[in-house]
């Protein structure tokens, strides 16, 4: 991929949009917060990354614009020939560098607009951030550097309804109209965090997270927190800013963090709307609720799947049965109760290749995506131990191993040789369905 929007190269064709549209029903309704560094803002890119967000909101995704002024600022600085206490809104803001914040702010806010405009959109310029003053950090008056203390979500959930873009500046108000600097980073996870947002995506000059001077494609947010706080000097000090509010965001409840290269052609559409992404994917526990069973499962997970084997949604296993085979289930679990299961096989014959089956949730939590949640999870753990490949066999919810998992019908002879026999024996002629993992 190329990291220079001297070469865009649009990779994205006509042939992806039935994989885009797999995506639309998880999407459509959520919060998006885009968080655009001055630089991006600066690029010749940002007329292409603006007419992606048009396309985010022809599809009913709810999306929020925080924008930062670093690029700008420094900028601003070398023409007029005033020296900056701190371009990035991380560390002391004096009454010089405040001034040509503001000025950078009502400029970058302006492009967006321009931009916006063209695209046929709505936006709006808020002050929807209540702030106060940083303070004094180790004996130093951080002066107008300042700190989120509210977001009036109403207010932005307003504007959101009424088909408007919020532009959120790096500017925070006091409650006697005072003006603060807030750092953009740490801006867009305030507001993603008071809107509730599924994601918030940085769009910065960088493919993604470096850690130990090389690309990290995804990152679980316990791992990063431990770098961020143990070994900094593994990240990118240029990505440190995005990677510990990253954590941060993951922590106070946005499922999904990106870093995306802001100055590519498509990188946004490309990083949503494929399984492979193009950036850097920092993601919370999704899982944390799903556990391996054990012995005192067994009656649970029988009587779980009762009304499904009475539906011939599931083929009978006695107690006798699931408790030989207990290692290879899997359960949802809340509060002591079980609301999903799902086996995990592996083929001696063919260790490349994994089974997934016995799925079932509870009516009470069909489509809130614990049946999707515990088949991922199944193809994650199928993956860590080396499958390549994970079928499904299924009578009746083959279109939800099709439409919502990706999975691809497939034939007998897929099948390995050891669990052909057992298929053959079943005469319950399931569908067969492959996924490559």
């Amino acid at each position: 991929m190329s990291s220079s929007s001297s070469n865009p190269v649009s990779t994205i064709k006509p042939t992806d949009l039935r994989g885009i549209l797999n995506y639309v029903p998880r999407f459509q309704g959520q919060t998006f917060v885009i968080a655009m560094d001055g630089s991006i803002v600066a690029d010749e890119n940002l007329s292409n990354l603006l007419l992606d967000i048009a396309v985010l909101k022809s599809l009913h995704i709810r999306v929020v614009l925080v924008h930062g002024v670093g690029h700008q600022l420094k900028e601003l600085s070398a023409i007029r020939k005033v020296a900056i206490s701190d371009a990035e809104g991380t560390g002391l803001t004096d009454p010089d560098t405040l001034d040509l914040a503001i000025r950078a702010s009502s400029r970058v806010s302006h492009q967006i607009l321009e931009g916006l405009t063209q695209a046929g959109l709505k936006c709006s310029i808020t002050n929807a951030v209540r702030s106060v003053p940083v303070g004094i950090v180790k004996g130093v008056d951080q002066q107008f550097s300042g700190k989120v203390t509210r977001i009036d979500q109403d207010f932005v959930a307003h504007l959101i309804d009424a088909d408007v873009i919020p532009i959120i500046q790096p500017i925070g108000f006091s409650r006697d109209g005072q003006t603060l600097r807030i750092n953009s980073d740490l801006m867009a996870v305030e507001m993603a965090t008071a809107l509730k947002a599924t994601k918030v995506i940085y769009l910065s000059p960088h493919t993604g997270l470096e850690i130990d001077g090389g690309l990290r494609r995804d990152i679980p947010a316990e791992e990063l927190d431990a770098i961020v706080r143990k070994q900094p000097g593994r990240i990118n000090p240029k990505l440190r800013s995005k990677a510990t509010h990253a954590v941060t965001a993951i922590g106070s409840g946005v499922p999904r963090v990106h870093l995306i290269d802001g100055r590519v052609h498509d990188s946004l559409l490309n990083e949503l709307f494929s399984n492979e992404g193009v950036g850097t994917l920092i993601f919370g526990n999704d899982y944390r609720q799903i556990r391996q069973a054990t012995r005192r499962d067994v009656r649970l997970i029988h009587n779980l799947i009762r009304n499904a084997v009475r539906r011939d949604e599931l083929i009978f296993r006695t107690q006798q049965a699931i408790e030989r085979n207990i290692g290879n289930f899997y359960v949802f679990e809340i509060d002591g109760n079980l609301f999903a299961c799902v086996s995990l096989t592996y083929f001696p014959d063919q260790p490349d290749m994994a089974e997934v089956g016995s799925l079932h949730v509870v009516p009470f939590y069909n489509g809130r995506g614990a049946g999707q949640k515990m088949v991922e999870f199944a193809c994650r753990e199928a993956r860590i131990h080396g499958a390549k490949k994970i079928i499904a066999l299924s009578t009746q919810s083959f279109t939800f191993f099709s439409e919502i998992c990706d999975f691809k019908e497939t034939d007998h002879d897929s099948l390995p040789e050891s669990r052909q026999a057992s298929y053959d024996k079943m005469k319950r002629n399931p569908r067969i369905l492959i996924k490559e993992l």
